[in-house]
């Protein structure tokens, strides 16, 4: 028995950019060799092509993959409600992982070198256990139970997968039985309305599992249907899930989401991408420019150094090892960055050339800095994936640096801030994005991730701070950056799916692409505190300023200036200043901390926290670890009223330059640190910077209604950004006394009321917390 099908002796294959696939279709092909065509780009997409599998680290992962479909081989052991004992049918996450464990086998028949190439035994048991599926479950006579998920997008994914793989060698009973259970979990229906859980992520999941049981049904109206359907994922979107032109990304309404469902997405759509192109169904919408847009505006500046950031990955932080994950990998930002990687590495194949040769500079660039978690020896990748990122390392492209630069994703209250020595990332909460998201027994005590949770990273080094055990062993009341109520909380506390939301508007900033003022006006999940928090983001330093800090629960309120996950081995020297009212700390490795002025509230601890995966997320694995915390937080006291401060955070800085900066007073001028505004002024960097909760007046800016302001002046120039967090759309002045002798360019939102011996504005702002540029000449 042959295991190529015709279609590989007849076609004309080759790897382009990030391995993408090629086909040309001759303009007499009929509809069953296009078809055939389909089936067989799919099939490459999924099993891989191109690569040598005696060379690693294709042969490793191939044995691998023969050893793991061996083990499932030996334990099947069909019943009425199962065919593993370990995964019953009831819940039916059962179904998806029966269908993921056949896949496996499957590919161990069809791929080289597993070690069960091609054995017939092993076939017959696939076939066999997909009989036993079809029969006891996942056909039409069944009504769906338990989650959607594993009926609409879980299962039938697997399904069409391994039956178009398997298409050679199945009877055409067998794969119009599998096209009827598809057609009955996913009718057509499920792609009518853009609405529920037929949007964004999960939209292209969906079309993907009809166009591929389209290919092996040979069936032009599925194709048709799911190449039509996913017309809607591709507009930018400015409510509700989807992805928003500011480079957002929302699933579940609410959540920021761009690290796991919006891999999810650029994934899928790669893949059909690739599929469907030149054939009778290609994508020829338009809008499909907008996904190829969004690696470089949505994606990108989320992943630093081959991770994402864990603000944008929702309840999957709580996932790490899963009880249902053969593989036992670690399922943190490595492992989500890593995905997003590969996504991109597929969607290549349907991009220019030129964006394409920017993409692989930055997938080579990322994959070269993550030497701690080895992109080319990620266990979540098969062959496939594998080949295609090996192609784009030994590509003539020049790896590309990390950008420096600053990004507002003002749609999902998320901030990256990025110079050439270290990152850091800010997670916020408003009436528009939830405080955080629980469900499915995942991510539980989640609670504060959005009340201000700073991540940063110094330079290369640091970067499995958040990926070494930390969400499990992190006091989840002492997130670093957050102003939090120490009050007690539930498990869940708020609601699932992300229904806990703060009654607030003024969250977001202006930026002018590399230095940030960032605000959030903070309410306490179950709590009543009220706080104005910011962040301005410059050179070397975020300047963190709190104001207005006020509760009244009968518990200390506290900010928790850092809680750096030290590891299993807890190194690293930590420092402070003797003085009285310390100034100063620094910890070895990572960075320090100024207080100008010095403080007598803040308190520091180094402590060992033990927890298992198993307390934040019902699925993940029982196995203890200990890590070692460096914690630090500032102590507002007993319900403060008012309370405010004022901290420097220098990522990377050595000790001598921490202190050197806390005996430099001219460095820094705060002039504002109220509940009415917040405003700093850094003479050294030419920069003023001011978040306005209200109308008012900080140093030489002034504005009629709350408003984000940062300036940068230049010589005898400068350019003024200008925000509106609240998003009412009301138009408002700003006013800077500064002589200006003429505004040399201005946004079309930007009218010009004066110049002269003061420069005053009128700003359109629109809804969108959208910067608004004005460009000046100073006398």
């Amino acid at each position: 028995m042959s295991l190529l099908p015709p279609w590989s002796r007849r076609t004309f294959l080759t790897v382009v950019g990030a391995s993408a696939l090629t086909l040309t279709v001759a303009p007499e092909a009929s509809a069953a060799d296009e078809f055939a065509l389909l089936r067989g780009r799919w099939r490459d997409l999924s099993l891989g092509t191109g690569y040598d599998p005696g060379a690693e680290p294709y042969a490793s992962r191939l044995k691998e993959t023969g050893d793991r479909a061996r083990t499932f081989r030996a334990s099947m052991a069909p019943a009425d409600r199962s065919l593993w004992p370990d995964c019953p049918f009831d819940p039916p996450a059962g179904i998806t992982q029966s269908y993921g464990r056949l896949w496996t086998m499957a590919q161990a028949f069809l791929q080289p070198a597993t070690g069960l190439t091609g054995d017939p035994g092993l076939l017959a048991d696939v076939v066999a256990g997909l009989d036993h599926l079809s029969a006891k479950v996942y056909n039409p006579s069944t009504t769906r139970y338990g989650n959607w998920w594993e009926w609409q997008i879980g299962s039938p994914r697997l399904l069409t997968d391994l039956v178009n793989a398997l298409y050679e060698h199945l009877d055409e009973a067998r794969i119009q039985a599998a096209c009827a259970a598809v057609d009955h979990f996913v009718p057509d229906s499920a792609l009518g309305d853009y609405s529920g859980t037929s949007t964004g992520a999960n939209r292209v999941d969906l079309c993907r599992s009809v166009a591929v049981r389209g290919a092996v049904g040979r069936t032009p109206a599925k194709l048709a249907l799911a190449r039509d359907a996913l017309s809607p994922v591709f507009p930018y979107v400015t409510k509700g899930d989807g992805l928003y032109a500011d480079g957002s990304f929302i699933q579940h309404t609410s959540i920021a989401y761009s690290g796991t469902y919006g891999q999810v997405m650029l994934d899928g759509l790669g893949r059909l991408f690739t599929l469907l192109a030149g054939t009778s169904w290609a994508v020829t919408d338009p809008n499909r420019q907008i996904i190829l847009d969004s690696v470089e505006r949505a994606y990108a500046p989320l992943i630093h150094n081959g991770l994402v950031m864990d603000s944008v990955n929702g309840r999957a932080v709580s996932r790490g090892y899963l009880l249902a994950d053969d593989l036992h990998v670690m399922r943190g930002d490595h492992f989500h960055g890593q995905a997003i990687i590969a996504a991109i590495a597929v969607l290549a194949g349907g991009a220019s050339e030129s964006e394409r040769t920017r993409w692989q500079g930055m997938i080579k660039g990322w994959i070269e800095r993550d030497p701690t978690h080895p992109v080319l020896a990620a266990r979540q990748f098969g062959v496939a994936d594998l080949a295609r990122l090996q192609a784009v390392v030994q590509s003539p492209v020049a790896a590309a640096p990390e950008p420096v630069g600053h990004t507002l994703f003002a749609a999902m209250d998320r901030v990256v801030h990025r110079r050439p020595a270290w990152t850091a990332n800010i997670a916020m909460a408003s009436e528009r994005i939830s405080h955080y998201e629980c469900g499915n027994g995942e991510n539980p005590r989640g609670w504060h991730t959005g009340a201000g949770m700073l991540y940063w990273w110094p330079g290369e080094q640091g970067n499995d701070q958040y990926t070494d055990w930390f969400w499990p062993t992190v006091d989840p009341y002492r997130l670093p950056g957050t102003t939090v109520s120490t009050k007690r909380l539930a498990d869940r506390a708020g609601g699932e799916w992300g229904a806990a939301k703060p009654a607030v508007k003024w969250v977001g900033g202006a930026n002018d692409g590399e230095f940030g003022a960032v605000g959030q006006h903070v309410k306490g999940l179950g709590s009543t505190l009220d706080a104005r928090k910011s962040w301005f983001c410059t050179a070397g330093t975020v300047i963190c300023l709190g104001a207005g800090i006020t509760a009244t629960d009968g518990v200390r309120v506290e900010t928790v200036v850092d809680n750096r996950n030290l590891g299993e081995a807890g190194t690293g020297t930590f420092a402070m200043d003797t003085a009285a009212r310390p100034r100063w700390a620094h910890l070895e490795g990572h960075g320090g901390w100024v207080f100008p002025g010095g403080t007598t509230a803040l308190h520091t601890l180094r402590e060992p926290r033990t927890g298992a995966w198993s307390d934040i997320n019902t699925t993940s694995s029982t196995e203890r670890r200990t890590r070692t915390y460096q914690t630090l937080w500032l102590d507002h006291g007993v319900d403060p009223a008012g309370a405010s401060y004022s901290y420097q955070l220098m990522p990377g800085a050595s000790r001598q330059t921490v202190a050197a900066r806390a005996a430099d007073p001219g460095w820094l001028s705060v002039l504002a640190n109220t509940a009415a505004c917040q405003a700093v002024s850094v003479p050294a960097l030419d920069l003023l910077c001011a978040n306005f909760w209200q109308a008012g007046s900080a140093g030489p800016l002034a504005v009629s209604a709350p408003a984000s302001v940062l300036v940068r002046s230049k010589g005898a120039t400068a350019t003024l950004r200008i925000s509106e967090p609240p998003r009412t759309g009301q138009p408002f002045e700003v006013t800077w006394n500064r002589p200006v002798r003429r505004v040399t360019s201005a946004d079309p939102t930007v009218e010009v009321l004066a110049t002269g011996k003061a420069l005053r504005l009128r700003i359109t702002p629109g809804t969108a917390g959208a910067n608004h540029r004005c460009d000046v000449a100073l006398t």
